[in-house]
């Protein structure tokens, strides 16, 4: 089985290794979304607040979530530096600990957001209708919590030993059994009650409470090219200490893009639910982007830990230019067509004409700039394989609170302050619109910062604890 399903990056063509690799990724993400759209698609049958409160804590989930990817860009960087280097043992013992870690962080994590989700919602600015269904789905959330940060151990773990396909069956299985499930817990089948937003959740902490048990199992059994043995159980304190310094970027990096989700979804809410409704749906769409750009990116990830352990940096250099130029390929032509056909594309989701328009407007103004976003990202995946987590972390905050959220402020909002030396400087007003604006400015102003960053070369050498080779020439 593992030598069906593992690939090894460190010799051989780079293209149809890097798209063996990667359509896995591309494709158990894919079905990730698929989780999203099926909560939006039977939501919108409840209505415009459960549209909307659903779009408000998408973002607020993910800030969650994107901490336990945070936590597991160590393990990649770890595992697939080990097999490249020939430490399957070594590799296996990453794992152990990647498990405590997870876990510890997990249930701290679902306490202190179950404590706190009044606050939280207030913070982002649900109201009404709309705060009481988002309430109902964040608790539900918050309880998967584990779970989730489980199955995310599961897939880098595997990812790391170059295996992405058993992960991928895994979320078929689970993805079908949400999409399955949701119709009945969100609108009622027979001795079952409709449940709206809360049912909504519901479906999606059964699915992935079936991923994850099975993922435990296949783990344990070892015939995938890693095996989680008990005796890794044991804490190691120089092991995870090594997984949270080169893990803490990452999860810094994860919540830099989720509250940046959070602070945009909430300038967003003041334009009033239409807005919020439209704006949920048109990233939803964008959300394909994230799924292409961001499963490459993992896929770079690897290909650069393994050749890094394998002390061939110039080979990681190029597996990161090919994959960063097919999936800026890719996801042009994506945009090209949601350009083509927006109306088409928010129909799927809601009938309302008003929350159509405004997501057109939303998508022909923001896809062009999907490609941009899709460099960047396989660019920061080629940091995180090299360990170089802060890099990767870098590029998020400028992305985000640098690019994007004070350009927002300035375009969509009337305001005016006294800047010494300058006298008084005021927001554009743009509305709604100038939010949009935002995310396009964003995309490209990181995009021409990360390309320079990596050709600068600070990551050759990986964080393996062995002596530095020389340099093996430009990128």
């Amino acid at each position: 089985m593992s030598g069906e399903s593992r690939i090894d990056m460190t010799e051989g063509a780079i293209a149809p290794k890097l798209f063996a690799l990667s359509w896995p990724l591309v494709a158990g993400n894919l079905l990730q979304t698929l989780y999203n759209l099926a909560d939006v698609f039977w939501v919108g049958r409840v209505g415009a607040d459960a549209v909307a409160a659903v779009s408000l804590m998408f973002p607020t989930s993910w800030m969650f979530v994107s901490t336990a990817m945070g936590i597991t860009a160590s393990t990649i960087a770890l595992v697939s530096q080990h097999i490249g280097a020939g430490e399957k043992r070594q590799a296996d013992h990453v794992v152990g600990q990647t498990i405590l870690l997870t876990l510890a962080v997990s249930a701290v994590l679902a306490v202190v957001g179950f404590a706190f989700r009044y606050p939280l919602l207030e913070l982002i600015g649900a109201q009404g209708a709309v705060f009481t269904k988002a309430l109902a789905y964040i608790e539900v959330v918050f309880l998967s919590l584990p779970l989730t940060f489980l199955f995310f151990a599961f897939r880098a773990a595997l990812q790391g030993a170059g295996d992405t396909k058993t992960a991928m069956w895994l979320m078929v299985a689970s993805a079908g059994l949400n999409v399955v499930l949701d119709p009945v817990f969100i609108l009622g089948w027979g001795p079952v009650p409709g449940m709206g937003t809360r049912g909504a959740a519901i479906a999606t902490l059964i699915a992935r409470l079936f991923a994850t048990v099975a993922g435990v199992y296949i783990l344990l059994r070892g015939d995938w090219g890693i095996k989680l043995h008990l005796a890794d159980l044991r804490p190691d304190p120089v092991r995870l200490k090594k997984l949270v310094d080169i893990g803490y970027p990452a999860t810094l990096d994860g919540w830099a893009r989720s509250f940046s989700a959070v602070v945009m979804a909430g300038f967003v809410a003041r334009f009033g639910p239409i807005a919020t409704a439209a704006y949920g749906i048109g990233v939803r769409l964008m959300s394909v982007s994230w799924t292409v750009s961001g499963a490459v990116g993992q896929a770079t990830a690897t290909g650069v830990g393994q050749n890094l352990g394998a002390r061939t940096p110039d080979r990681a250099a190029s597996v990161t230019w090919t994959a960063m130029i097919a999936t800026m390929g890719i996801l042009f032509a994506a945009g090209g067509l949601v350009m083509a056909f927006p109306g088409e594309a928010m129909r799927l989701f809601i009938g309302e004409e008003a929350v159509v328009d405004e997501g057109v407007t939303f998508l022909r103004m923001v896809a062009p700039s999907w490609a941009f976003f899709g460099g960047v990202m396989v660019i920061q995946g080629a940091f995180r394989g090299a360990g170089i987590t802060k890099a990767a972390m870098a590029l998020s905050f400028l992305s985000r609170w640098i690019f994007r959220v004070p350009v927002a402020l300035a375009l969509a909002f009337a305001w005016t302050v006294s800047v010494p030396g300058i006298g008084p400087v005021s927001g554009f007003d743009l509305g709604v619109e100038g939010l949009w604006w935002a995310y396009v400015f964003g995309a490209i102003a990181s995009f021409v910062v990360a390309i320079a960053w990596f050709r600068a070369g600070t990551w050759r050498e990986g964080v393996l604890d062995r002596a530095p080779t020389a340099s093996a020439g430009d990128d």
